[in-house]
């Protein structure tokens, strides 16, 4: 009778097979439920990494003169507080206040009289106005709309203590990014996949689109912003500031941005009989407010973010869907990162299998 002499050896491959299976179905289902775990905390954890990101440069040049990394970190988390926390804390009271104001007046008998007193003005857009609202009650609209409003601000004002306890995280994760960073960047190299050269080229451009989605959309913004709220204030536009931070937010989105916020401004102020200024503001914010992007744009951003314009409100708009507000920054990230081991498999491919030399004539 002969002996199989390869039967131990092919068990013994079969189990090693079986071994590293159970071993990444343990590790996938490990990670699984740690993720479940943060994902409470996870806007505390984006925004100290794109807090971390961002002020970068600034925190090695402390560095240098404070070699001390726990001082250095402390410098820095408060130098953060002060430049940032602080301020949008002042900033959410006056959106909280104004919001306020804006739910009081609607639900006023104030919006009705001046439109009853516009449709007797204007009785050819009246008429026009009863056709296309044969079947909507015009008179609870503004209430709704009031509704609408009042429970959003009780849903912020209960979302504060969560947002204070996230805050909090976020200071305490942001101080240890500082500290450790080389320690996080070096766990970060060990867990990819990746050769040296390719591991460099995937946090570059990790870096490359926090800085640019999250600072350069910041900074086009925060003129959008101030450039339609100086507009507010001139035409005598009632919560100037409330206005001009929601524009600030919705100039995150490319393409559409602030005119989310003026033109129904401006129609608010032709309606209400301000032709002039209707006008002025929309020449304004057409040619200002909406085409600063167009010169901002390639200087702070440029070729940062390597995504075309519909991508990039694709993963914008996609990852808030999912993730919130923090999917501003993971869903352009989440691209880039694709992009990134795409480009390195395309690479890798033409590698293995080189293209043939062209004939020479």
């Amino acid at each position: 009778m002969q002996m199989d002499l390869h039967q131990p050896a092919q068990d013994t491959v079969l189990k090693n097979i079986w071994k590293q299976i159970t071993l990444f179905l343990l590790t996938f289902g490990a990670v699984v439920i740690c993720f479940f775990i943060i994902h409470p905390f996870l806007s505390a954890i984006i925004g100290a990494i794109v807090l971390a990101v961002i002020t970068q440069r600034p925190y090695k040049a402390l560095t240098r003169k404070i070699k001390n990394r726990n001082l250095s970190s402390t410098i820095a988390l408060v130098l953060v507080i002060l430049s940032v926390v602080i301020p949008c804390f002042f900033i959410l009271q006056d959106l909280v206040q104004g919001t306020t104001t804006i739910i009081i007046f609607l639900r006023s008998d104030v919006p009705q009289k001046s439109l009853a007193q516009f449709l007797e003005a204007h009785p050819t857009i009246a008429s026009d106005i009863h056709i296309i609202s044969n079947n909507i009650d015009l008179q609870n609209t503004v209430r709704t709309m009031a509704a609408v409003l009042g429970g959003l601000l009780t849903g912020f004002l209960s979302y504060s203590f969560s947002a204070t306890v996230q805050l909090i995280i976020l200071l305490f994760i942001l101080f240890f990014l500082y500290r450790d960073q080389e320690m996080a960047i070096a766990f970060a190299r060990s867990l990819l996949p990746l050769n040296e050269q390719e591991t460099d080229a995937l946090l570059t451009n990790m870096s490359s689109t926090i800085n640019a989605t999250a600072l350069g959309r910041l900074v086009i913004g925060l003129v959008q912003g101030l450039l339609a709220g100086l507009a507010f204030w001139v035409f005598g536009v009632p919560n100037t500031m409330l206005w001009m931070a929601v524009t600030v937010i919705v100039s995150i989105l490319p393409a559409v941005g602030a005119s989310i916020v003026w033109v129904p401004i401006a129609l608010y102020l032709g309606l209400t009989g301000h032709w002039g200024k209707a006008a002025l503001l929309t020449a304004w914010g057409t040619f200002v407010v909406s085409s600063i992007d167009n010169f901002l744009y390639p200087v702070l951003v440029g070729s940062k973010l390597n995504q075309h314009t519909v991508s990039i409100l694709l993963a914008i708009l996609g990852g808030v869907v999912i993730f919130g507000f923090s999917g501003v920054i993971l869903g352009p990230l989440a691209f880039t990162i694709a992009s990134t081991l795409l480009d390195i498999w395309q690479a890798r491919n033409n590698n293995l299998n080189p293209r043939p030399p062209l004939p020479q004539s």
